[in-house]
């Protein structure tokens, strides 16, 4: 559910009391969302783009608003590059990552996504129509300065600012960022809306639990990862769709079904329903079996990226034929 107070356009909103969020329409495949924490004289800065000219083009809308609150810290999210590649242009401030997205970070570069979107034949072809519109090229890795574990308090310009490490989850080392006094909370890739979950680390039930945790908060702003500027009603409707996957794939891996036969049969007969809400890259659903699957059973092995992707195209694919 968007709220209908912020419009999903692209650029810097002011969406409470001296927080904004930079938005990126249509909030598909690799077009994230950040945030701006301003207080008195400093900001803070909630994740870089996945690209340099995204994260110039973010800084330079920015500019108005932190010229007279430069910004001191950023917080990555979480490790997919949409949340950290930019981190070159700020390498000069306090950059803070939970130790395990820290970790994570170093899994995949920018030099392997400029690698893959080069590729001859078919692997480039998959991933040029998943990440073509970015350029990895002459991207320097650059780490966080600070990691934490659990939770960390931090102070921007006179304001508490809370980070609370809610993975593993979407990937093994998520946080969410918030804000009290402005009852806004940031959620890096805790939250899709109008796209699809993915669950590339899991399992579900701690990605389950993270929407528990801020259904229990006093907010009442809540930034995506991707997607519109939402509400609790946000939270809930993730919460719905990642609770739906979680019992359909463990009723089919009961069944002896294959992992991608279940993702098919799920998203058939989820279309439609209040759990999909008509989502964006609901071929994601391929991901997410696989991991529900592999936390039910050590032994399973999930398919490589390649393969994985490849799936996730297939089920949009087929979908469309049907």
């Amino acid at each position: 559910m968007a709220s209908s107070r912020i419009p999903f356009s692209l650029g810097l909103h002011e969406i409470s009391d001296g927080c904004h969020a930079y938005l990126q329409p249509d909030g598909g495949w690799g077009y994230s969302n950040a945030g701006l924490i301003v207080g008195d004289g400093a900001s803070l800065l909630v994740d870089t783009l996945f690209d340099l000219d995204l994260t110039a083009a973010m800084l330079t809308a920015m500019a108005d608003t932190t010229v007279t609150a430069p910004i001191g810290t950023v917080v990555n999210t979480h490790a997919n590059g949409d949340h950290c590649y930019g981190n070159q242009l700020v390498a000069d401030r306090e950059i803070i990552a939970s130790r395990a997205a820290a970790a994570e970070m170093a899994h995949v570069p920018p030099s392997m996504m400029a690698q893959l979107n080069a590729a001859p034949g078919d692997v480039g072809e998959l991933f040029r129509s998943f990440f073509g519109d970015f350029r990895f090229d002459g991207i320097e890795p650059t780490p966080p300065t600070r990691t934490f574990e659990g939770r960390l308090e931090i102070e921007v310009g006179g304001r508490a600012v809370e980070l609370i490490e809610v993975g593993p989850a979407h990937t093994d080392g998520d946080t969410i960022v918030v804000v009290p006094d402005a009852r806004t909370v940031y959620t890096g890739d805790i939250l899709f809306i109008g796209g699809a979950p993915i669950v590339w680390a899991g399992p579900l039930e701690n990605w389950i639990a993270a929407c528990d945790l801020m259904l229990g908060m006093d907010v009442e702003v809540v930034v995506p990862g991707h997607g519109p500027v939402t509400d609790k009603a946000g939270v809930v409707e993730v919460r719905d769709y990642l609770t739906t996957v979680l019992v359909s794939a463990r009723e089919c891996h009961a069944g002896g079904v294959d992992a991608f036969d279940a993702a098919w049969q799920i998203v058939r007969a989820m279309q439609g329903t209040d759990a999909t809400r008509d989502l964006r890259e609901f071929g994601r659903i391929a991901v997410n079996v696989d991991t529900v699957y592999r936390s039910v059973d050590p032994g399973y092995a999930t398919p490589n990226v390649i393969e994985q992707f490849r799936r996730m195209a297939e089920i949009e694919a087929r979908a469309a034929r049907e």
